[in-house]
């Protein structure tokens, strides 16, 4: 029964997806612990880190997918979670420092003695273990989102109005993030960390296995996407996505099913989150700007809305991308080319890299079937329509 369900959610892209992750989560630490440093194929710390950082934003784009592709929920807020999600890694990176910190004290962190705190806050109690981290990580993110989506969809908030309302949460925490009384570091955030369960976060092995559990996460989180999308669970949020009325007039609870993907959405990008922190080494109020979670938007439009694996397609080319044109004398510039990319994918591309080799496929194997179908019946094919595309 568990082999028939495998086989099931996995079609040859998803499974040329997960391989081809499989591969790059075994290469990249081969290459970089066991081949010399003064060979062509060795691949540097800077880039494991590099890409595991890409890992991470493409599990944060696989959860946007979830709910924009196949349930119509536009979010330009997701960053708030992956930042939620940080800041609890953070918390508990924190405590790890200990006395080896600037002013060596063994319970504050550093920000809070400079800032002549003389106590620890209660929300910090408990992120000296990891257990209790990694429950938060998945819990402050997971229930922001169920609290607010339980209002907004409610209240049947819908398109572009759920869209702001998302994206006001998002500069909200922004803004209390920076206040440094909120205690959580302020403009400078979190940041100096040594230690992560007992391993120390400098050390390549430490990357490398930053960059594995990444990758296993994200395999992961592309599994239980696939299961959802290929359940009847997934057919009632196509559904939802493209008529709404219609589907709560048949007697399904739209607002439950919502409420369900935008929560599991939210813990998604609260994982994604966590393991940025660590490979990146800093986290502040940065993560909260709009213009984030904006951006992860445009990943998955460019990779292919609906897909699954386009979002995280897209999110490698697009941080590639930014990657490579920020670092020369095109950097000032970037943000047009970012507008310019998403303004030609929504025009020349709407289904994205991935949908539009999908549908290409797909028309491919129609025309094929019918022209087979023409043969044995004898008949000739039938002749295209200047709508036959649609």
């Amino acid at each position: 029964m568990k082999a028939f369900s495998l086989i099931h959610i996995l079609d040859r892209g998803a499974v040329l997806f997960l391989v081809l992750l499989g591969a790059f989560a075994v290469a990249i630490p081969v290459l970089n612990l066991l081949v010399p440093a003064s060979s062509s194929l060795h691949v540097s710390t800077y880039l494991v880190a590099l890409f595991g950082k890409y890992v991470c934003y493409g599990l944060l784009a696989l959860s946007i997918d979830l709910i924009w592709g196949y349930a119509g929920i536009l979010s330009l807020g997701h960053g708030a979670f992956f930042a939620l999600g940080g800041y609890a890694m953070g918390m508990y990176l924190m405590r790890q420092i200990g006395t080896r910190g600037v002013y060596g004290n063994p319970v504050l962190p550093d920000f809070m003695v400079f800032l002549n705190w003389h106590e620890l806050p209660f929300f910090w109690y408990g992120f000296n273990h990891f257990i209790y981290a990694a429950l938060m990580i998945l819990l402050v993110p997971g229930l922001l989102a169920f609290v607010f989506g339980w209002f907004a969809f409610r209240s049947r908030v819908t398109g572009v109005y759920l869209s702001i309302i998302t994206q006001a949460m998002t500069y909200a925490l922004l803004l209390g993030f920076f206040r440094n009384n909120f205690g959580f570091g302020g403009n400078n955030g979190l940041t100096d960390f040594k230690d992560i369960l007992g391993f120390n976060v400098q050390v390549e092995t430490t990357r490398n296995a930053l960059l594995v559990t990444s990758c296993l996460a994200l395999a992961l989180g592309f599994l239980i996407c696939r299961a959802i999308v290929t359940s009847k669970f997934g057919k009632v949020l196509v559904a939802i996505r493209d008529a709404e009325s219609r589907t709560r007039f048949l007697g399904y609870r739209v607002e439950a099913y919502k409420l369900f993907v935008f929560t599991l959405s939210a813990c998604m990008a609260g994982v994604a989150g966590a393991l940025y922190v660590p490979q990146v080494g800093i986290i502040n109020p940065g993560e909260f700007a709009p213009a984030n979670s904006i951006e992860a938007v445009i990943w998955v439009a460019v990779g292919g809305r609906g897909t699954l694996t386009g979002a995280v397609l897209g999110a490698f080319v697009v941080n590639y991308a930014k990657t490579y044109f920020t670092s020369g004398v095109l950097a000032p510039y970037w943000l047009f080319m970012l507008g310019g990319l998403f303004i030609g994918t929504t025009l020349l591309m709407p289904r994205g890299i991935i949908g539009t080799l999908k549908y290409g496929f797909d028309q491919r194997a129609a025309r094929s079937a019918a022209a087979e179908d023409g043969v044995e019946t004898g008949a000739a094919p039938p002749a295209a329509t200047p709508h036959a595309a649609e």
